[in-house]
């Protein structure tokens, strides 16, 4: 694997500007037996983002992980609780062989089938039915996907992996139509990157309820509140001293407006992570302790 990787490197990582990088290496034997694979076949091992083992052990089965294939996604096929992390039926090495904290490398010893998917699985396959993993198997979990492909090849990766993963479910949310997220650049997630217990408060927090254009915001007043997933969090609107006038959210400046658009998402990049008080975070801690729902307040915009 090391001389392919040498080869076809700079091919693969050229589109691809995040500093993070996965990826899961098939054994020489399984290269002995499979012949070269094509450069697709590559892509579809290599992930745009820093996967530590605990953090994959987490992930719920099913989760799907973005690849450089920009038609295929890695799933998990393994329980948070089994002693193994699988992938597309195919189990990892119990410690990565290489972690930077940019790059990870882990062992395999097959090659990812693409065609690998729910009917080759343990688990139930009726569309309308819930799995062992706890997921419905239906269109909705690829929502995201395309708003995700676009972030990671503008250099918003891990803000796209979380919408693709499904993090928060926002497509079973009843209710919601519409939704505005203002992603972080990938330069300043470096200190999120294996911390899971904070995806979470991540996403809630850039994400808004409804769907707010670029031309929406620069009609706002200075001063305007738009309140988010998280509970008690609100993001205020507001512009630079000076001529140059910027418009800003919570003091970060709006970096890529509109950096995706359609009918019901908008996606807005922004220069730094939105920080959270600790007033909200202890009041998000008690209201996770207390088994609260965590909703938006439709009361103000």
């Amino acid at each position: 694997m090391s001389l392919t990787l040498q080869l076809v490197s700079k091919t693969l990582t050229r589109a691809h500007r995040s500093p993070f990088l996965t990826i899961f290496s098939p054994s020489d034997s399984a290269f002995a037996s499979s012949g070269q694979p094509s450069l697709s076949l590559l892509e579809f091992h290599f992930s745009p983002l820093s996967l530590p083992l605990y953090s994959l052990k987490k992930l719920p089965c099913n989760s799907k992980i973005p690849t450089l294939s920009p038609s295929h996604s890695l799933v998990i096929t393994s329980f948070p609780s089994d002693c193994n992390v699988s992938l597309k039926g195919v189990n990892l090495t119990h410690k990565p062989i290489y972690n930077d904290g940019l790059l990870v490398i882990y062992g395999i010893n097959e090659f990812f089938n693409p065609g690998y998917g729910v009917s080759d699985s343990p688990f139930k396959t009726d569309q309308d039915a819930i799995s062992p993993c706890g997921f419905s198997f239906n269109d909705s979990v690829n929502a995201f996907e395309e708003a995700s492909g676009v972030l990671r090849s503008k250099g918003y990766s891990l803000m796209g992996s979380f919408l693709e993963l499904q993090l928060l479910g926002f497509s079973d949310r009843s209710g919601i139509a519409e939704l505005t997220v203002f992603a972080p650049f990938d330069g300043v997630m470096m200190d999120y990157v294996g911390n899971v217990s904070e995806y979470s408060s991540l996403l809630l927090r850039h994400t808004v309820p409804c769907k707010i254009s670029w031309s929406d915001l620069v009609g706002f007043d200075d001063g305007d509140a738009l309140k988010t997933f998280l509970n008690g969090f609100k993001i205020n609107v507001t512009r630079s001293d000076g001529d140059d006038d910027l418009l800003m959210l919570n003091g970060v400046v709006i970096s890529s407006p509109n950096l995706y658009y359609s009918d019901w998402l908008v996606v807005h990049g922004i220069h730094e992570v939105l920080a959270v008080p600790a007033t909200t975070k202890e009041a998000t801690e008690s209201s996770s302790q207390m088994g609260g729902e965590i909703a938006p307040d439709r009361s103000e915009f």
